[in-house]
């Protein structure tokens, strides 16, 4: 008889201590300063490849401080975005607003309008480095400890060497591995892995 697995893990709500930061611990500590109002600087642009952690550190700071302008994906904005971000910037500059924001590259790379392509480097701009494999190992053994599973070594380098390597990806895939091990009540093994990715073998 199977026992039903229970969602009784949910993901960890993004938030600094559960960042991996790899290289990125300065800008790590000065997104901290900022979300905390201790930062003398009022402006801080993110930017960095997609699955360098940028939205993972504007979710945190919006947790720790909800009154912090926070933008994510700001190449995207639509005019009225654009403006909302450029009046924040400004009473920023004026000591009257704390602004985070995000984007896939440099400001002055950004296709916005250029008095905001401006004021997105008036503050500090730091670029989110790619984690490392002892990193991404790491964040796979905290995030499985905190779900109560043992991740063998081989089971680790199997999952950086077949899948899509970025936080979301892997933290889905420990998602199924968990159900699955807890449905068959069976430690997570290599074959338990192959099993929960792509099924039971035939014949």
């Amino acid at each position: 008889m199977q026992q039903l697995p229970l969602e009784i893990w949910p993901p960890a709500a993004p938030d600094f201590d559960n960042y991996v930061a790899g290289e990125n611990a300065e800008a790590l500590a000065r997104v901290r300063a900022l979300a905390a109002g201790s930062l003398s600087e009022t402006i801080v642009y993110l930017w960095g490849e997609h699955g360098s952690g940028r939205s993972h550190l504007l979710r945190a700071a919006a947790r720790a401080e909800p009154a912090l302008f926070v933008a994510d994906g700001v190449e995207a904005l639509d005019a009225d975005g654009q403006q909302a971000l450029f009046i924040a910037i400004n009473a920023a500059r004026d000591g009257r607003a704390r602004v985070l924001a995000a984007g896939g590259a440099p400001p002055a790379r950004l296709q916005l309008r250029e008095d905001l392509r401006t004021r997105l480097a008036w503050g500090l701009v730091y670029q989110l480095k790619a984690l490392s494999d002892s990193d991404k190992r790491a964040h796979l053994r905290a995030e499985a400890a905190r779900r109560g599973l043992h991740l063998p070594d081989e089971v680790i380098g199997y999952l950086l060497s077949h899948l899509p390597r970025d936080f979301a990806s892997l933290n889905a895939v420990l998602d199924l591995i968990d159900r699955h091990s807890l449905a068959r009540q069976r430690p997570v093994t290599l074959p338990l892995v192959r099993e929960a990715l792509y099924g039971p073998r035939q014949g």
